[in-house]
């Protein structure tokens, strides 16, 4: 059976920061898989890095597509990053395997009414292999992570840390920490192989330090810093990883805010959808969340 994902709430009220932090290490990808990926070469055979941001960005569409929540993509990618760890996936089976990673997030977090049939899903993304090779995948993927889908993620971090924040500064300056800006760089960086190998509570973090160090000018930033390094104790972090990771994080966000790579996320869903494909979808199919453009924050 595949336990819900509800986020923070579902873990105990006294110490939800301490339960994530318990749980983190035992749903990281193994690094020695994410190493062969990195080092495998383009030749058509093997898993490469490229493949699996693309393999990321194309499950980032169908959960705008779908009107999916955060949480949805969020753990999407931990299931994948996790399984292509552990598995020497060839790329012709990749487009599997995505999928079925991101219908189990779906079913694991969204609400039933909202889950989609799998024939929908394997129409929607054009692929070619048939539902019940979709069932056979997703038992594998199940069997290979030992049924352990309840992952915390780094966006479940970033909203904890996002909330200890604006426990500690006025209500004026809780506009300038925007948490959809948060959310929006979070999955920017999803699609980067780059935080793979990251503890998701580290990447939360570097994403909020990051915003934090924006505001330098303002009148709360002393006690925005201050909060962060409350934070960085309570992980704990030590400086230098949290300053490469944040210069990570913000070289990624710098890439995600030009022209060149904002294109990915701006063009049209280039899925055709035939008619009779159309009649049997759902209409709540059809209302496209876009991802927004990270704006500029300003004192």
């Amino acid at each position: 059976m595949i336990d819900k994902v509800t986020g923070t709430e579902a873990l105990p009220s006294e110490s939800p920061l301490k339960a994530l932090l318990e749980q983190e290490v035992r749903y990281q990808p193994k690094l020695c898989g994410l190493r062969i990926i990195e080092s495998a070469h383009d030749n058509g055979m093997r898993m490469t890095v490229k493949l699996r941001d693309f393999a990321v960005k194309d499950l980032l569409s169908l959960t705008r597509f779908f009107g999916f929540t955060a949480e949805t993509f969020s753990l999407a990618v931990n299931l994948l990053d996790r399984f292509i760890a552990v598995m020497k996936i060839q790329p012709k089976h990749l487009s599997c395997v995505s999928l079925c990673c991101f219908y189990i997030a779906v079913k694991a977090s969204e609400e039933e009414k909202n889950v989609p049939l799998a024939c929908d899903l394997i129409r929607i993304s054009q692929n070619r292999f048939t539902v019940s090779d979709m069932m056979r995948m997703e038992k594998i993927v199940l069997e290979k992570l030992s049924w352990k889908i309840r992952a915390p993620t780094a966006l479940q971090f970033l909203r904890l840390f996002h909330c200890h924040v604006l426990q500690m500064i006025d209500a004026d300056s809780r506009k300038m920490i925007n948490l959809e800006r948060l959310e929006a760089q979070l999955k920017a960086c999803h699609c980067s192989f780059t935080f793979t190998k990251l503890r998701p509570s580290l990447l939360g973090l570097a994403l909020l330090a990051l915003e934090v160090e924006d505001q330098h000018g303002c009148e709360s930033a002393e006690t925005l810093r201050e909060a962060v390094q409350n934070l960085q104790r309570l992980l704990p972090v030590k400086d230098g990883d949290l300053l490469c990771v944040r210069e990570l994080v913000a070289k990624c966000v710098t890439e995600y805010s030009t022209t060149k790579s904002l294109k990915p996320s701006k063009q049209r869903l280039r899925w055709v959808i035939s008619g009779r494909t159309a009649r049997q979808l759902k209409h709540s199919y059809y209302k496209i969340a876009h991802l927004p453009t990270i704006p500029e924050s300003a004192c």
